[in-house]
């Protein structure tokens, strides 16, 4: 919820896939951020590959909207942001630290 808003708001679909393609019979997962909120689902019955810790997954289209609808519930950093282009990944925008969260509520004077 605090890093995509757009499915639980709005019931948005994004494409959900794998990184790297392991093989396997593909099952249903229900992928869900990090946050304890019965609402922070990214996408239901999403059809994957065996997956395993650590393994990285795709949510396609997020936009623009990502990051300004993103928030710090539960005094989480906002996600960094990659942009895929013609098969060149370049990191647009910095994952957010603690650091800069806390700088913003406390007087650090």
């Amino acid at each position: 919820m605090n890093d995509l808003l757009r499915p639980s708001l709005y019931d948005a679909f994004h494409k959900i896939e794998e990184v790297n393609k392991n093989n396997g019979p593909r099952k249903k997962y229900n992928v869900v951020g990090p946050i304890c909120e019965t609402g922070d689902v990214l996408g239901k019955d999403v059809e994957l590959p065996p997956l395993v810790k650590n393994d990285l997954l795709i949510i396609h289209s997020v936009g623009a909207y990502g990051y300004v609808m993103s928030s710090n519930y539960n005094t989480r950093p906002k996600a960094p942001e990659v942009l895929i282009e013609d098969k060149k990944i370049k990191l647009i925008r910095k994952k957010e630290t603690i650091t800069q969260i806390m700088e913003n509520e406390f007087n650090n004077e």
